[in-house]
């Protein structure tokens, strides 16, 4: 086989696994060869998980080798791989230039949960999540971000005993999902594609802060699973527990909820996430306020009991506390769960993931942070 010229005079290698198939298309035909080789590479990256362009034997050797000179199957460095007591998994990932990132897995009776990254550290400065002491650094690209599930679906299939299979992804890992909007979209076209994981749009689930106008714009060109990290129910708190709110307040953001929703083409709710602050926002006063917060919207609450880390300067609600807080909203019609802290032990639970970040967000990215306004 005559292996197109134009393939050979790509000047940089090109890191085919965060390419959704339309990019795929465009790499093949733009360099004379048949938009079908896109499907067939797509397949070969993400059901067959293979490592090496070796592996794809249904594509000729000639441009085996080609593609070994113009791309790469590149994906982060494992350095860290540890399994809690409750069977959750947490893998330490290190990226080009030194920078680490965490993923998790949560296996549980009828699914396996994969929570993946989208940004190095994150910029939104949430005064109780130990990501956010570790600064800001930079966005991920969209194939370290899909990089994880291809990594976390390889490991989890080495061990024959392990039948458990991803069955749910969630960008509730480090970073702001929405801040990294290009890379975060493709990524989970990737993971919907049938070429590729297969995953439909309720099992790829978006958390944000709040990032109104590309929450927007998410609700226009994806219709993924939603959770929007509330946390509470005036401004007054939130903007001291969320500071993007003193830019996109609660009346803003509830607006834009229910603008998602609207978008959505089939039955769907939004996740709002709660955590549990002590003597902050877990009063009987607070839970009526929710309700009514809420009210329209096809909601479902997940209250999280807070996970300490030093210096954080809040305390977990007591249990009885979250239970009638529960109870509260369940009585006025919502539906409410109180999330199951998992991986704790291995740092892997919620608000825990920090990896090690170059604090870079208030000297090199202003503006992204919230006391500094964004674009």
């Amino acid at each position: 086989m005559n292996v197109p010229v134009n393939l050979l005079k790509k000047p940089v290698k090109q890191n085919l696994l965060g390419m959704t198939l339309q990019d795929l298309e465009v790499f093949f035909t733009e360099s004379g060869e048949k938009a079908f080789r896109a499907s067939q590479v797509m397949k070969w990256l993400h059901q067959l998980l293979a490592a090496d362009f070796d592996e794809m034997t249904n594509i000729s050797k000639a441009l085996r080798e080609t593609l070994k000179q113009v791309a790469t199957i590149d994906v982060p460095e494992i350095v860290f791989d540890q399994t809690s007591a409750d069977g959750t998994r947490k893998w330490v990932l290190q990226l080009e230039g030194g920078n680490k990132i965490e993923t998790v897995f949560i296996p549980e009776a009828n699914r396996g949960t994969l929570c993946i990254s989208s940004q190095v550290g994150c910029a939104l400065d949430c005064s109780f999540c130990s990501t956010a002491r570790q600064g800001f650094s930079r966005n991920l690209t969209s194939a370290e971000i899909v990089g994880q599930v291809w990594i976390a679906s390889r490991l989890l299939g080495e061990n024959s005993r392990d039948d458990r299979k991803i069955t749910n992804v969630v960008l509730m890992g480090m970073g702001e999902p929405l801040l990294n909007y290009d890379n975060v979209l493709k990524a989970i076209t990737i993971f919907m594609h049938d070429d590729a994981y297969g995953l439909s749009k309720r099992r790829v689930t978006v958390s944000t802060s709040g990032v109104l106008p590309k929450l927007d714009l998410l609700g226009k060109d994806s219709n993924v699973a939603l959770a929007v990290s509330l946390h509470a129910v005036t401004d007054e708190i939130r903007d001291s527990l969320v500071p993007v709110n003193k830019k996109y307040p609660l009346k803003e953001l509830m607006a834009s909820c229910r603008r998602y929703i609207e978008n959505q083409t089939a039955k769907t709710h939004i996740t709002f996430e709660y955590v549990m602050l002590n003597g902050v926002n877990d009063s009987h006063q607070d839970a009526v306020k929710l309700v009514a917060l809420l009210r329209g919207i096809p909601a479902k609450v997940n209250l999280i009991p807070f996970n300490p880390f030093p210096d954080s300067g809040y305390d977990c609600s007591p249990m009885p506390i979250i239970k009638e807080f529960k109870e509260l909203l369940m009585k006025s019609g919502l539906v409410a769960t109180i999330r199951k802290t998992r991986g704790e032990d291995i740092d892997a639970a919620c608000g825990q993931l920090v990896g090690k970040v170059k604090d870079k967000s208030r000297r090199e990215r202003k503006f992204e942070n919230p006391r500094y306004g964004m674009n």
